[in-house]
């Protein structure tokens, strides 16, 4: 895709800091980090966000967010980490290209990666919950059954 900065990192085309990398992914770290380590997982291939890429890209990309946790944490030793994904300038995206940061966290770090919220009352969970449930089943009826698993 022409004018993807993540493109561009992906092909070697714009320097960056990998952290690991296979024929699916890359991990690198992010240039303008939150903590020490705060490193990006895109698939090689473009989806602009959650609603674009396949669910196999996206098992992949969850996969090396697996991997480069485990890393982080085996070198840096932090006290936790954020895994955290936008879709839509919204929510706060502002590099169209699916990605996941995997941002380290130490206790006293100062970073904010929260928002506002309030207990929902049960009626209001419910509410939500039907109209989920309704959709849910206008979509089945539009994609026909789930696909088979396998075993007997």
């Amino acid at each position: 895709m022409s004018n993807c900065t993540f493109c561009d990192v992906t092909a070697g085309r714009l320097p960056s800091y990998r952290v690991l990398e296979d024929e699916h992914t890359m991990a690198f770290l992010d240039i303008r980090p939150a903590t020490p380590g705060h490193t990006l997982v895109v698939p090689r291939i473009h989806a602009r966000d959650v609603w674009e890429i396949s669910e196999v890209s996206l098992s992949q990309v969850a996969g090396m967010v697996h991997r480069v946790a485990a890393l982080l944490t085996t070198v840096l030793a932090p006290d936790g980490v954020n895994l955290t994904s936008s879709t839509g300038e919204a929510a706060g995206q502002d590099v169209f290209h699916f990605h996941f940061h995997v941002v380290p966290r130490w206790r006293g770090d100062d970073v904010r990666l929260t928002w506002k919220s309030r207990p929902a009352s049960p009626d209001e969970l419910q509410q939500v919950l039907e109209r989920i449930a309704a959709g849910q089943a206008g979509a089945d009826r539009q994609l026909g059954p789930p696909p088979k698993s396998g075993g007997k």
